[in-house]
């Protein structure tokens, strides 16, 4: 069974994969300057995100808490 903190790490992760996919089909459709801005800032927050969710996966993986 998946502790509460393990889920919602592996929904954080689900939603980085939208954002990253949502940022990089905007940004190929955007029309001016502010929508490139806007999906450029989606897709840096989404791999900063990840990247701290990744590590904390990584600390629950050593603690032997995360279980898939």
């Amino acid at each position: 069974m998946l502790k509460p903190c393990d889920s919602n790490l592996k929904e954080v992760l689900r939603l980085v994969e939208e954002m990253i996919s949502l940022a990089n089909r905007g940004y190929s459709e955007q029309e001016d300057d502010g929508c490139a801005i806007l999906y450029g800032v989606l897709l840096d927050s989404a791999y900063k995100i990840q990247k701290i969710a990744q590590a904390e996966k990584e600390n629950h993986i050593r603690k032997g808490w995360w279980k898939e």
